[in-house]
């Protein structure tokens, strides 16, 4: 049906069929749910046969494969990009037209799968994305989460999780595929039983619990390359069946036990581990999908290859962060256990296979488990830890001999703690940081003993993201202004938007980029409009922060100078004062207090301030709820001003600071993750730039001498702003509302080593700095425009395209493989 053309009667007809199919109704009947399932259907149907093409193809040529595995995979919606990097988005639009659908209502009725969160998940999605467009043999490996992380709704101001129950109609984009489940077992007890024909010690797991990993496959397009390469997400099943005489006996609860234990573990996306049973549900999950995944691929690689000594020539493990370390236990379970080797030469191949991204700087995310829950659950695993961090103790105590302190700060088992970092490090070739600055931060402080000891295996890798989502499907008006230009090329080669650059100063070119920008504030206002009920004017600056709610991504900063805008305003009616709309997005994990009140704050102030008349409109707030990929790309296209303004030192990378520069938004930020590298393409005079450097906080950080009363005391502007905390102002009276965060930040509490973690105070007047300079520069038309211009011209760099051909050439050594006709 796409072929070398589209034909176009073939497409129709097999919609019509789909729908009498699937629900015994015509098309006037169908509802838009009904309908969106049936042209999934005809879409999957293309993409199959390319997809047997790519298997073929791959069994033909044996190349290398990277399994990228990660707790989280943000795909966003399938169809639509499904289609684009089908080259068939407009031939599908105008076909759908004739039958008197149209497509974009039919893509709003696809769920985002709800298979992560934030970043990290997001990131994973583009590089499979890029991995099959540049024609390298890649699985996604996570879980079949079937609830994700939560639906975010707001009720009163406050943050309230429901079930993001996105498969409750069926999925259309997956496969089930039973013929590769695999046996994943907890608990229980090893028995060593000794084998005198081959000398060795044999470790049997007894008295477990087991659950079969089933997986579902969704298929990943390759831009116009016929390649579709393969997310595989597992879901866990009982193992025994449901026992009927049990349940015949009274005994309900034993009868469903097995299933249970199953249901639980891919219910939900990082359960809430602030007690036992959530760590040791999150343990299971990251065991549950790294065993499933290290099975499969050996059964894979052993198809072809008789030699498990060549592994590390085929096979490649990238641990998306810590969650999957357990790939290097598990690895070596197998090879010791199952395929019989001996240590050193498991160990051999387990280092020559694995290799870890570090996605934090911060301490606390990098994860450690107890002792006693680990070795309960994974008694087999935990022994093989042991193990590798004996040898691994005595490797440093070889290099630094007599000092315990790197013992101290190096061991995999300290303190009565697995350190799942160190584990990624030792049993890995690889260790890479996210940006230029964080992989710095990561020699010279958090790993900084790490990489004394294996400074080979250290390496950046700035993060990109795909341009066919954020660009060719997000903004359709500016992606065909940009090819009327310079061409397509730039789809799959996005440093051809340099070509831009000649067009920056011209007076046509800025009004037609500023003409689209406007009509994507448009349909952001549209839906604003609708899902929040404010009407907000496309002719204000859009000034925008969504991403994962947390205290160093400084939210708070944020809402607490829109406190002090409004302030201004009402005390200064007589200014001119260009309109601002402030649009905030974002979750906060289910268990994160502050976030929460954070959130709750912003939709307060948003409160006080869309209803005082007084201000002719002047200043808007908004917080959209359930921030996701679908409506981030709306989103992104419409926005003026991106909000990057973490504190310097703690953003390991941002990705979305990326695409607001593909789309032509301003940067305010401060000099942190990969900021650096956006302010160094686009220059400092393209961008606001603020705050202490990662240099200033670090020295704060590890010296003292920081005191946020200095500035309450000498300040009335952020006395004031910090007073309307506690005073009553945006909580109807109630003092203690808002008291949380105002003693966070001038109160020493036991939440923190020191009042104002984030040093929001200290950055605070360079931040309002920075915001006075984005509403002068918007006043300046050209000069805006040019500027926007430029934004996009020179975001060149930060496709993920780019950031995986540099993981293929330094790390992986992948073959690339193209469909032969």
């Amino acid at each position: 049906m796409l072929d070398s053309h589209f034909r176009k009667e073939e497409f129709k007809k097999s919609v019509k069929e789909n729908v009498k199919m699937l629900y015994r109704k015509t098309l006037d009947e169908a509802s838009q749910e009904q309908i969106f399932q049936a042209v999934s259907l005809a879409v999957k149907d293309v993409v199959i046969d390319n997809w047997l093409l790519t298997q073929k193809q791959y069994e033909k040529d044996d190349p290398k494969i990277v399994y990228y595995l990660s707790m989280e995979f943000l795909m966003g919606r399938a169809l639509g990009n499904n289609l684009i990097n089908l080259c068939a988005y407009k031939e599908v639009k105008e076909a759908l037209d004739e039958l008197g659908l149209d497509l974009n209502t039919i893509e709003d009725q696809e769920p985002d799968p709800a298979l992560g969160n934030g970043g990290l998940g997001r990131l994973a999605a583009c590089f499979l994305d890029s991995l099959a467009t540049l024609g390298y043999c890649a699985y996604g490996c996570g879980i079949r989460y079937h609830y994700g992380l939560f639906k975010q709704k707001i009720e009163n101001g406050y943050q309230v999780e429901v079930p993001d129950n996105w498969l409750k109609d069926g999925y259309p984009f997956e496969l089930r595929r039973p013929e590769y489940a695999k046996e994943v077992k907890f608990g229980g007890y090893v028995r060593v039983e000794y084998d005198p024909a081959t000398g060795r010690n044999n470790f049997i797991q007894e008295g477990y619990q087991s659950v079969r990993a089933v997986p579902y496959d969704m298929p990943i397009v390759g831009y116009n390359n016929k390649i579709v390469n393969t997310l595989r997400i597992w879901d866990a099943e009982a193992i025994s069946e449901f026992q009927l005489d049990l349940f015949d006996k009274g005994d309900y609860r034993k009868a469903v036990e097995a299933e249970n234990l199953a249901k639980n573990i891919c219910d939900v996306l990082y359960p809430n581990d602030n007690h036992y049973a959530g760590k040791e549900l999150r343990l299971k999950q990251q065991y549950f999908f790294i065993s499933a995944s290290i099975q499969a691929a050996i059964a894979k690689f052993k198809k072809k290859h008789s030699d498990i000594h060549d592994l590390p020539k085929k096979v490649t493990f990238q641990l998306n962060d810590t969650h999957p370390t357990m790939t290097v236990a598990e690895l070596m379970r197998i090879l010791l256990d199952e395929e019989k080797l001996e240590w050193d030469d498991a160990w051999d191949i387990t280092t020559h296979t694995c290799a870890y991204t570090n996605h934090t700087i911060m301490a606390e995310a990098l994860e450690k488990w107890p002792i006693e829950l680990f070795s309960k659950l994974l008694p087999r695993v935990y022994q093989i830890i042991e193990e590798i961090n004996r040898r691994f103790i005595e490797e440093i105590n070889q290099k630094y001999p007599g000092n315990q302190e790197k013992v101290r700060k190096m061991a995999i088992i300290y303190d009565g703690q697995v350190k799942m970092a160190h584990l990624a490090i030792a049993g890995g070739y690889s260790v890479n940081g996210v940006a230029r600055l964080h992989t710095e931060i990561l020699k010279k402080q958090e790993l900084k003993d790490f990489y004394e000891m294996y400074p080979e295996k250290f390496n950046n890798k700035t993060n990109g993201i795909t341009q066919r989502r954020f660009m060719v499907h997000a903004n359709p008006l500016l992606t065909e202004w940009i090819t009327d230009h310079i061409g397509d090329k730039w789809i799959t080669d996005l440093p051809q938007l340099a070509k831009l650059k000649v067009y920056a100063d011209d007076k046509k070119a800025q009004q037609e980029f500023m003409n689209i920008k406007y009509q994507n504030k448009v349909r952001l206002a549209k839906y604003i409009l609708e899902h929040n009920g404010i009407e907000v004017d496309p002719n204000s600056i859009f000034d925008v922060q969504v991403k994962r709610l947390h205290e160093y991504k400084r939210q708070l900063m944020n809402i607490l100078h829109v406190m002090y805008l409004y302030n201004q305003i009402k005390e200064h009616p007589e200014r001119d004062f260009y309109p601002r709309t402030f649009i905030f997005g974002a979750k906060a994990a289910a268990g994160y207090r502050r976030a929460k009140l954070t959130i709750k704050l912003i939709n307060s102030v948003a409160d006080v301030i869309n209803n005082d008349a007084s201000i002719n409109g002047k200043l808007k707030v908004v917080f959209i709820e359930n921030y996701r990929v679908s409506n981030a790309e709306i989103i992104f296209a419409a926005a003026d001003v991106s909000e990057q303004i973490s504190t310097a030192s703690k953003e390991a990378s941002g990705t979305g600071n990326m695409k607001f520069m593909l789309n032509g938004a301003l940067t305010v930020g401060t000099m942190d993750g990969a900021n650096v590298e956006i302010v160094e393409e686009v220059g400092e005079e393209n961008a606001f730039i603020f705050g202490l450097s990662s240099d200033e906080v670090i020295n704060y950080e590890n010296n003292g001498g920081y005191d946020p009363m200095q500035y309450f005391n000498n300040d009335p502007d952020i006395r004031n702003v910090l007073m309307q905390l506690i005073n009553g102002t945006y909580s109807n009276g109630d003092f203690e509302m808002f008291r949380e965060i105002y003693d966070s930040l001038l109160l020493n509490t036991n939440c923190s080593d020191r009042a104002d973690t984030y040093f929001i105070l200290a950055d605070f007047k360079s931040y309002a700095d920075a915001q006075r300079r984005v509403e002068e520069a918007y006043r300046d038309e050209a000069g805006w425009a040019k500027k926007a211009l430029l934004n996009t011209a020179c975001s060149g760099k930060f496709s993920s395209d780019r950031t995986i051909q540099q993981y293929v050439d330094e790390i992986w050594h992948l073959d690339k493989v193209t469909i032969e006709d």
